[in-house]
């Protein structure tokens, strides 16, 4: 049994689960175990972890409230498009795709530079207010754009997305905010959740890391967003509307707030659940924001909220504290 505790606590135990199951990702898919269905499944719930735990770095480690993540996701999404569409239709895939995607997360993350420089100055209702304004400009731009378009969407996506790649994105995002809420940057993003003025007070730059955390969440929600273009391969401005920002403020705030574990778990129940009201067709768009005011209400941190596995955690963080030492009683 302590061998066993050993390799539990192991360092090297989320890099061996990791790659063992991209391998295992990309190998299940051409033994004809998964059908369509659940391939489809999967790839959703990968795209989802990732949107949650990039909104999840604004909304739970910096204590902010942002409703514009589907903005961001909609820039990466036709980005993507755009470029296996229009610009170079003839490049092989194995090579397309990745850049395809890095590109929808990088137009994302510079249009998160203003809006993250605009919200240094207003906090709670202020930046909901402004990521909401942002989302409804990136929805009409959009919609008034030819090029894109229009209100119509772009056709004829290819479908690039699989189950290996979608899981090898959502562990990179997941590795990339680990690192980031666990350094220096992080234990700030974590200060000015506490207290601004505090944290300013003791030292933390809090524009830095303001701008680091929005710019991170607005990188990984491009990617999200070019993911789901090659997953659906049609794309238009009303699949980024405000109910797409309000299902993954309840996958976060479902899971648990500034936590990686309940990032992920929330994602998984709220894309199974969803699946399973499709037999309730318009009325599964009541059923969610439902569930975020009763989550509100009677659990606002979520489930795991402000906790994680060990797993997730680096070693430095989950040593057990030492025992205090038996000292003589002073004569």
């Amino acid at each position: 049994m302590s061998g066993m505790n050993d390799w539990t606590k192991s360092r090297y135990l989320p890099s061996v689960v990791l790659f063992a199951g991209l391998i295992v990702t990309a190998i299940l898919p051409a033994t004809g175990l998964l059908n369509d269905y659940l391939q489809f499944v999967l790839v959703s719930v990968a795209i989802n972890a990732i949107l949650c735990v990039s909104l999840n770095l604004v909304n739970g480690w910096m204590g902010e409230f942002s409703v514009g993540h589907a903005g961001f996701m909609a820039l990466g999404a036709y980005a993507s498009a755009i470029l296996t569409v229009k610009l170079f239709p003839a490049a092989p895939d194995i090579l397309l795709f990745p850049i395809a995607v890095l590109i929808g997360g990088c137009v994302a993350g510079l249009a998160g530079i203003p809006v993250g420089i605009l919200s240094f100055k207003t906090r709670g209702d202020y930046l909901a207010i402004i990521t909401l304004a942002f989302l409804m400009i990136v929805k009409s731009g959009l919609e008034n754009i030819p090029y894109t378009g229009g209100p119509r969407g772009l056709l004829g996506i290819p479908r690039l997305t699989t189950v290996a790649w979608a899981y090898f994105w959502c562990v990179v995002a997941f590795w990339v905010i680990r690192n980031l809420v666990y350094s220096k940057y992080g234990r700030g993003i974590a200060a000015i959740r506490e207290d601004e003025i505090a944290a300013e007070a003791m030292g933390v730059n809090t524009r830095t890391a303001k701008l680091v955390a929005f710019v991170t969440s607005s990188f990984f929600a491009g990617v999200a967003g070019a993911l789901f273009a090659h997953q659906l391969q049609f794309i238009n401005p009303s699949s980024f509307d405000i109910l797409k920002s309000t299902e993954i403020l309840v996958m976060v705030y479902l899971g648990g707030v500034a936590s990686l574990g309940g990032s992920l778990l929330g994602a998984g129940v709220v894309t199974i659940l969803t699946q399973c009201l499709q037999p309730l067709g318009t009325w599964r768009m009541v059923v969610l924001p439902a569930l975020l005011v009763l989550l509100m209400l009677f659990r606002p941190a979520g489930i795991m909220g402000y906790r994680d596995w060990n797993w997730l955690k680096p070693r430095i963080f989950t040593k057990p504290r030492l025992e205090k030492s038996k000292q003589a009683p002073l004569q």
